[in-house]
């Protein structure tokens, strides 16, 4: 059966931390919501009171669109970008120093394992400064030369503007990382920014904020506004006339619910939203290198991963076999305190969204599905059994159309049904209405280029999962977002193009 792990030294229980108070980021200082208005933060891991966040009003808002504005039409807005860049390089080399400060936060918010929180979210959070200082520096943009009537010709060329005023709505799952991974190539552009963290995770937004006043980054440049969605910051921030652009990652009704915000005014918008991502594993893949990637993308971060696989199709030769080994890797799986260095999957992030997951849970049993593990809720020992734990989980038998294998559940769990021909797996991983990754293990050259082009999904990985250069493109399709991200892909969003004529 599946491991808990236990805090060594201790109890087998995590310490409680001591309450805070995380304060709104405006205009270089922390402020809190007129009238005192705040809403709790509990930890993942034990259920335990970890913070009070300030709630931002309308009020708030209009501050920190001021602010930034104000800082737009200021020297940052004129700033060579080779000099914002070297100011972007101090902000990620001062997230690396201040390393373990922003660890404790992500974990205190996330609940996930030390183990992973310290070898992709802060590395990576640093890093995505650096990455768009670079790029900022040396993408190219266009020069022609044409005729004239008078035969003395002209010439244009096009030059790169901040687009604005950007509206940053950030998700729980990566919060440090995927917040980062927009700033940042906003302040490369010479935008400024207000953020709006998710309320699940407020805190890393908030230190960053220290980071941008202690490196030098003018007032106002970058600003966080806590609080929900309808009738809170979310909202205020997405129809704020004052805000350019709005870029967006989390689930798909939200970010139509954006897009129609976005209409008034024409402002453009970014969106990675939801998936239902299909794993297809031949008979001719190399077999541990399925099993090691297939576990990662279906249980890393407890399930919650954009990019994570839900659905997995295995060639009916070795269907069975698959089933047996992911199966026996997932019971190997220790449940624990993140600080623990023996855990490897940690809670979901909230009481709430388990409801939701174990929602599925049982729904799958009503629709007939085989639970080949998991399925419940795990017991835990005193001091975490109140955190919001589920079982990692792996059903067959479920039909296509089915809502467990439809709908986005974002928690460790998947589906594996057999197929027994290319022309039909690929049919039914393109069947949904999502469109975001997908994965293909096979060691025939030919085929993985061939199914890999035909599948309708903004990444699509051959032999791994979550290998990502930050130079290429990233997004989804359908109903899984607008636009891509990343190196120039990203300066398109975040900057618009001028051309300039001129007459020889």
């Amino acid at each position: 059966m599946l491991d808990v792990a236990r805090q060594t030294g201790g109890s087998g229980s995590p310490q409680s931390p001591a309450v805070k108070d995380i304060l709104n980021f405006i205009a270089g200082e922390y402020v809190a919501a007129k009238g005192g208005k705040r809403f709790d933060k509990s930890s993942p891991v034990t259920g335990a009171l970890i913070a009070r966040v300030s709630e931002a009003g309308q009020a708030e808002v209009d501050a920190a669109v001021k602010a930034a504005r104000a800082a737009l039409e200021g020297p940052w807005g004129r700033m060579a970008p080779a000099e914002r860049g070297d100011m972007l390089y101090a902000v990620a080399n001062e997230i690396n120093k201040r390393f373990d400060d922003f660890l404790q936060a992500e974990v205190a918010d996330t609940g996930k394992p030390v183990s992973l929180a310290s070898h992709l979210d802060i590395p990576r959070g640093a890093a995505n400064f650096k990455v768009f200082a670079d790029t900022i520096k040396n993408v190219a943009t266009e020069f022609f030369e044409m005729g004239t009537p008078d035969g003395a010709g002209a010439i244009n060329y096009a030059v790169r503007r901040p687009i604005g005023v950007v509206g940053v709505i950030c998700p729980w799952n990566l919060p440090l990382l995927l917040m980062t991974w927009k700033v940042a190539p906003a302040l490369a552009c010479g935008n400024t920014v207000v953020v709006k963290p998710s309320e699940e995770s407020p805190q890393t937004a908030a230190l960053l904020g220290d980071v941008m006043n202690a490196v030098g980054v003018p007032k106002g440049v970058y600003n966080v506004v806590h609080g929900f969605g309808p009738g809170s910051a979310g909202e205020f921030l997405t129809r704020h006339p004052g805000v350019n652009a709005i870029t967006f990652t989390g689930e798909t009704r939200t970010g139509a619910a954006i897009m129609k915000a976005a209409a008034d005014g024409a402002r453009p918008v970014s969106l990675e939203m939801g998936g239902k991502n299909p794993a297809i594993v031949f008979a001719d893949c190399d077999f541990e290198a399925a099993i090691d990637g297939t576990m990662r993308s279906c249980f890393v971060n407890c399930g919650q991963v954009c990019l994570g696989t839900e659905r997995v199709y295995v060639e009916r030769p070795i269907f069975e076999k698959f089933v047996a080994a992911l199966k026996a890797r997932a019971e190997k799986l220790k449940l624990g305190a993140p600080e623990d260095a023996a855990t490897t999957m940690g809670p979901l992030i909230s009481q709430e969204h388990r409801d939701k997951v174990l929602s599925y849970y049982k729904k799958a049993r009503e629709e007939g599905a085989t639970v080949v593990t998991g399925g419940g809720v795990p017991k835990m020992p005193d001091g975490m059994a109140k955190g919001a734990w589920v079982e990692p989980t792996i059903w067959t038998g479920l039909p296509d159309t089915a809502p467990t294998v439809t709908e986005e559940i974002f928690g460790p769990c998947t589906h594996i049904a057999p197929f027994d021909a290319e022309e039909e797996v690929i049919k039914r991983a393109n069947a949904l209405d999502y469109g975001l990754a997908a994965s293909v293990w096979t060691t025939n050259l030919a085929r993985a280029h061939r199914v890999a082009s035909r599948i309708e999904a903004g990444i699509v990985w051959v032999n791994s999962w979550f290998l990502r250069d930050l130079r290429t493109p990233f997004g989804g399709m359908k109903q899984s977002g607008i636009g891509r991200e990343g190196g120039v892909h990203s300066l398109e969003f975040y900057t618009e193009l001028k051309n300039v004529c001129i007459k020889l």
